[in-house]
């Protein structure tokens, strides 16, 4: 994905320092962006993800009301370090006075977050998401599973609206039956061109989660506007004799192809926008606030949350077992496990992976998709319940557990490795996405790396 950015000057800027920064930006934004022809700002202006302006003049003054008039984003870089420059902060305060969407990033990340999100907004309205499910919320556990938005025709009938994001949904007996009929011998040729960290399966284990894979890449590689894809996994486990915490693993290393666990089609997109606008670790996961009590430890079968000060800002972290399933390249820490949940067929398996310590971002598209939840907060630690739901929870501080109650839009949240705030604030804004947003506070924090594991 690369954004269509249109560079527009003034004839009064018509020089060699506006044509050597557009060079210099071509060359700064060279994956992220195709930088058209440069125009002047005047008559109709071709078709672009949004106008560029390279250099800002005093002639924006006296031209505002027809800057106002253009129906695409603006975007203010004008040093050659690939940010704003701090004397084009009146020019562009001006302009947002007169209600012109402006962005004006002041460092290089911001710039091509913002670049990465316009491109997004595009290459949503041709994305599908697949997801393999026969009869949402009347299988294991009904009486929890009926209650979720993200099966709701509402849900995908509002994602086409507002993004162009297709739900493409096919049977998961019947994929689970086609996983079963694939000869082992393809299995082994597969398994032998991988080099994955940590895999304490069982060999019958291991095969089946490898046909699950198998299973699955055959249906994407029909479709290539597939860009997610997600199954009913525990609602409807009774399927399969296993689980696809490995094959999203697997297909994420392989293709980048973003995940959903449990046919959350809500969390899936909000994974999907913040993994493509930021390229950072990000993955999905159940909250359980300590504020919750008995009512959360309950359903992970555990006696009492950790002692810790201030528990009323601090968040249990858990699913399926154990933090939250993400691939090796996202983790600092990661295994394949047997199964925790007595929900799925003992022959499956979960993820046991981590997160570094440190800042982490909370992020959430709510069920109106105009709204998502933003807080900062902090990784403390990890918390080992032997015998429980929670093998391996992870530990997160926020800077007010109470706003965060009256805010959650769901269990489902998704976690970014560090605070990437400032950042979503912007994808948000390409997304025309309102942010509800609650703070908390962050300590120094090194990005991941995102290695590829060959295949």
């Amino acid at each position: 994905m690369k954004a269509t950015l249109l560079p527009v000057y003034f004839r009064s800027g018509e020089d060699q320092e506006f044509l050597e920064q557009c060079a210099k930006l071509r060359e700064l934004l060279a994956e992220e962006a195709e930088i058209l022809p440069a125009v002047p700002f005047e008559g109709p202006l071709p078709l672009a993800d949004a106008i560029l302006f390279p250099q800002v003049l005093g002639d924006a003054y006296q031209r505002v009301h027809e800057i106002e008039k253009i129906p695409l984003p603006i975007l203010v870089v004008t040093s050659e370090f690939g940010t704003v420059n701090m004397w084009d902060w009146e020019i562009v305060s001006y302009l947002r006075n007169h209600g012109v969407k402006v962005f004006a990033p002041y460092t290089p990340e911001l710039t091509k977050s913002i670049v990465r999100s316009l491109a997004l907004k595009r290459e949503l309205q041709k994305t599908v998401f697949l997801v393999f499910q026969d009869n949402p919320g009347e299988g294991m556990q009904a009486s929890i599973f009926k209650r979720f938005f993200w099966w709701e025709n509402e849900c995908a009938e509002r994602m086409k609206e507002k993004f162009g994001v297709t739900i493409t949904k096919k049977s998961f007996k019947m994929l689970a039956e086609r996983a079963k009929t694939i000869p082992d011998y393809e299995v082994e040729k597969v398994w032998e061109k991988w080099n994955l960290p940590g895999v304490d399966l069982s060999p019958q284990a291991l095969r089946s989660a490898l046909k699950l894979y198998l299973a699955v890449k055959e249906e994407i590689a029909v479709h290539p506007a597939i860009r997610g894809v997600s199954m009913n996994c525990l609602n409807e486990s009774f399927y399969s004799d296993t689980t696809p915490c490995l094959t999203w693993c697997m297909l994420f290393e392989e293709k980048e192809l973003i995940w959903g666990c449990e046919g959350d089609t809500l969390s899936l997109f909000t994974k999907f926008v913040v993994y493509h606008a930021l390229r950072a670790p990000v993955f999905m996961s159940n909250v359980y606030p300590f504020l919750m009590g008995q009512a959360a430890l309950k359903h992970e079968r555990i006696d009492s949350f950790p002692q810790v000060n201030t528990p009323e800002d601090h968040l249990l972290i858990a699913h399926c077992g154990y933090f939250g399933l993400m691939p090796p390249s996202f983790a600092s820490e990661w295994t394949v496990r047997p199964p925790v949940l007595a929900i799925v067929n003992q022959n499956a398996h979960a993820v046991d992976a981590r997160f570094p310590q440190g800042p982490v971002t909370l992020v959430k598209l709510d069920s109106s998709l105009s709204k998502i939840l933003l807080v900062k907060g902090n990784l403390e630690g990890y918390v080992q319940y032997p015998g429980s739901d929670c093998r391996n929870g992870g530990i997160v501080r926020v800077g007010c557990g109470h706003m965060l109650m009256e805010r959650l839009p769901s269990h489902h949240v998704c976690l970014v490795a560090g605070d990437h705030s400032v950042a979503l604030r912007n994808v948000a804004k390409c997304l025309d996405l309102e942010i509800e947003e609650v703070g908390g506070r962050a300590r120094k924090f090194s990005s991941l790396s995102l290695p590829r594991f060959s295949t």
